[in-house]
């Protein structure tokens, strides 16, 4: 089989003969360790301190992942400063403890805090400063930041300054720009690692590293790679963008009886053309609706047109009469807003409220949930739509949605390689499939997870194939796994690799074996380095 000329590497190194179960018992080594540091000890915690659960579950974002029979570490590390990250790292190191670096805990599959193996979590949780310059239209965001403290910060600084990052506020800035991190400005800006021009860095050696001394190539890697593949990531230098002192938003909901599959059908063909100041995602889910006066309950299903234009109603209204007259667009539909206003549209808080609860940790609701992602290249017929929405009818939908976000714009013009994400041109929308339950208990997940892996299979036809490509930030582990216990080769991660990164997945791997060449920093879909090494406590 024929694979990229790098993948000939292959050199063993034995560093340790100890048995995986011998890993559990080096936590006091390492707790030792960071005690012969400058460590605060408060910032450490273990199953005896009283504590420990409240700082496990505290970034928590999917239940699944909490539950008594979920791994748990053995440690959690909350550091304060740069300096005891550094130790940190160098401790789990000479200890051969795994580690796993936690931001917000919203990673799809719980890998920032979950492992089959005894590990560590280092939770980056007081790491949180940003610094925003106007004058010089650029942040330094500390990587365990939120987003919405990110847009808070701009806010607090600038009316018409912004970033192109996610519609969530509670998401970790380390993990959203390390997959690459979009909102509903792609399409003017594209995503939010395209806008990153500087970070901080701890490599597996230790070293804090800027763009200039980690090199061009792990700049590149980090930057969409995806996160604990590479280091570990302390702050991010951003770029801000322009944003005009209005913007305009709307949502128009149809149902199936509003036309809502001939306008679901029409849209893939003028939502990747629009101007780029304009965004209209659709979010499809069921509802319930009763008839009035028998009381009798109706399923239909909902396509939410869910829009931002960057700038006022009066320039929007002709480009939807031009380009999509069949929504019906009315001015009555449309709010003017300042683009942070517009934040908190998007987030679900009145736009009149209080802007501090962006600074808010704790999601709205959380709860049980599965995910996956699709790139369309080729508008779906309505025959096709049609079978989407006849899952929606079964039991296990209730709480389902499916997400269609449209690309075109910026995201055509910037190459399928400047970063590692590489789904640009020829993508005319991503679709996120979401499941939601809040009962507990395993027979209850494996429902809805089935449910949601035969709509997954229902729409190979419709969407991209050779890869099926897939989204990294929707981490989705159905698609392939590493070894978490003993060395993972090329060929097994180029499985689930070359779906999220295309092309781009031989580059990773080899900044990856040049980088990290003992795989320290790694986890059920991290890159893999094609050097096979026995790290201490395997």
């Amino acid at each position: 089989m024929k694979i990229s000329w790098f993948s000939f590497i292959f050199v063993l190194v034995v560093l340790s003969s100890a048995s995986w179960s011998a890993l559990a018992d080096n936590h006091e080594e390492f707790i030792q360790c960071l005690s012969h540091s400058n460590q605060t000890s408060s910032n450490i915690y273990t199953p005896n301190n009283s504590s420990f659960p409240s700082i496990l579950q505290f970034s928590i974002q999917n239940l699944r992942f909490n539950t008594t029979e979920t791994p748990k570490p053995l440690v959690i590390v909350t550091p304060v400063s740069e300096s005891e990250v550094q130790r940190v790292i160098l401790c789990a190191k000479k200890t051969g403890m795994h580690v796993r670096i936690r931001g917000a805990g919203h990673d799809y599959e719980g890998l920032s805090y979950v492992s089959e193996v005894p590990f560590v979590i280092v939770d980056l949780i007081n790491l949180r400063t940003i610094n925003v310059d106007v004058n010089d239209k650029s942040a330094w965001v500390e990587a365990g930041s939120t987003i919405g403290e990110l847009y808070y910060r701009i806010a607090e600084k600038s009316k018409t300054l912004g970033f192109p990052a996610g519609v969530c506020p509670t998401v970790g800035v380390g993990g959203h720009f390390s997959g690459g991190g979009y909102g509903v400005m792609l399409r003017k800006y594209g995503l939010a690692a395209d806008n990153i021009v500087d970070a901080r860095l701890i490599d597996a050696n230790g070293r804090i590293l800027d763009r200039t001394s980690m090199g061009e190539d792990l700049f590149w890697a980090i930057r969409g790679g995806g996160g604990n593949s590479f280091g570990l990531v302390l702050a991010w230098k951003i770029k801000l963008v322009d944003v005009p002192e209005i913007v305009t938003v709307f949502t128009l909901d149809k149902t199936l009886e509003q036309n809502a599959t001939k306008l679901v059908h029409r849209w893939q063909y003028v939502a990747p053309r629009f101007h780029e100041d304009l965004f209209i995602r659709i979010l499809v889910s069921r509802l319930n609706s009763s008839n009035q006066g028998d009381g009798n309950n109706q399923q239909t299903i909902v396509a939410s047109f869910n829009s931002i234009f960057l700038g006022g109603i009066d320039r929007l209204l002709p480009i939807m009469q031009e380009n999509f007259p069949e929504l019906g667009l009315r001015r009555e539909d449309c709010i003017e807003m300042s683009w942070i206003e517009s934040i908190m549209y998007f987030a679900g808080f009145p736009t009149d409220g209080p802007l501090d609860v962006l600074l808010s940790r704790v999601q709205l609701s959380t709860r049980y949930f599965k995910a996956k992602s699709d790139y369309v290249y080729q508008p779906i017929p309505e025959g096709g739509l049609e079978g989407i929405w006849r899952f929606f009818f079964e039991d296990e939908a209730q709480s389902s949605q499916v997400i269609l976000s449209p690309y075109g714009g910026r995201m055509d013009e910037i190459s399928a390689s400047a970063i590692p994400f590489p789904h640009r041109a020829g993508n005319l929308y991503k679709i996120q499939h979401l499941v939601y339950w809040d009962e507990e208990g395993e027979e209850v997940a494996e429902r809805h997870i089935s449910w949601i892996r035969r709509l997954y299979s229902y729409m190979a036809p419709f969407v991209s194939k050779l890869p099926r490509a897939a989204y990294i930030n929707y981490r989705d582990l159905d698609i392939g796994v590493n070894n978490i216990k003993g060395y993972t080769s090329y060929v097994q991660a180029k499985v689930w690799g070359i779906k999220y990164f295309k092309n781009n997945f031989d580059r990773l791997v080899h900044v990856k074996t040049k980088v990290d060449p003992s795989n320290f920093f790694r986890n059920e879909q991290s890159i893999p380095s094609l050097i096979q090494w026995k790290n201490k406590g395997e």
